[in-house]
């Protein structure tokens, strides 16, 4: 810019030539103008000189005046320049930052997923065992469970068994004559056969005593009795060879048994399948 300003103040030809003459005509120093002889400047040259110098400071004016609007311009653009170059600048460092932060990032989120899956692998293992564990625990509980309540329950069936049948056979009172004749046909024996009942089902059986003789042999005598003992709708079949127990409370009983040593050679089985598996 001092370059330039210095270049603004260069005086055109003619200007100087003015000057030359205004210096040739100015009176020398203690001088007045009034002393001037006929050969000194008169007022028109002295008016030129004062409007020469005017013209000249004007004209050093307006070109300082440009000087500096060119500086400033020339600042401006320079500043703008500046400015743009930051702006690029910052793009660019944006620009890898953003990359490295990307590379990163991916790595990251790579190694992080990686991670991840391995640690949800070892829970979904730790889970899986705990699971298993859970289940075997369960299995044997319920094992244990059933091994402590199949007595209670065949209990409670046979109970049940034998409040149904009672309520069965006061419904249908013709099957007590049919189990009963069955019973007898089971013996077939000469001699004396003693039917023993229930003292409050004596008359409902003798009634049908015709019936039930021809359950028998035909050289056997068929007595019968009431038996204290006999508390059902059952009967006891009694003779020289023994006796046969036909009360239902009995049967109910023998059925019981069954039931209990199967639940029970049940459970032996499971613990020995048990054990070969463990």
């Amino acid at each position: 810019m001092s370059n330039l300003i210095k270049s603004s103040f260069v005086v055109s030809l003619d200007d100087l030539k003015r000057l030359e003459i205004v210096r040739k005509h100015q009176p020398a120093s203690g001088r007045r103008p009034e002393d001037a002889g006929p050969g000194e400047p008169d007022e028109r040259t002295a008016a030129l000189r004062e409007q020469i110098l005017r013209d000249a400071e004007a004209e050093a004016e307006e070109r300082v005046r440009q000087a500096a609007e060119h500086a400033e311009r020339l600042k401006r653009e320079a500043e703008q320049e500046i400015a743009r170059w930051w702006e690029e600048r910052r793009a660019q460092d944006l620009e890898i930052t953003e990359s490295a932060r990307r590379a990163g990032y991916e790595q990251g989120y790579a190694e992080g997923r990686a991670e991840a899956e391995e640690a949800v692998r070892r829970e979904w293992e730790g889970r899986l065992g705990e699971a298993k564990a859970l289940i075997e625990e369960a299995y044997r509980m319920k094992e244990s469970i059933i091994q402590e309540a199949e007595p209670f329950l065949v209990e409670l069936s046979v109970a049940i068994a034998g409040k149904i049948v009672d309520r069965v056979l006061e419904r249908n009172p013709e099957w007590v004559i049919d189990l009963i004749r069955k019973a007898l046909a089971r013996r077939r024996e000469q001699g004396i056969i003693t039917l023993c009942v229930a003292p409050d089902q004596l008359a409902f059986v003798l009634a049908a005593r015709d019936e039930l003789e021809m359950a028998v042999d035909s050289q056997a005598e068929l007595q019968i009795v009431p038996d204290p003992t006999v508390t059902d709708r059952g009967c006891v079949i009694r003779t020289s060879f023994g006796s046969i127990d036909a009360r239902i409370d009995t049967q109910l009983e023998e059925i019981k048994k069954a039931l209990l040593q199967a639940a029970a050679e049940a459970g032996e089985r499971r613990q020995t399948d048990e054990g070969l598996s463990a």
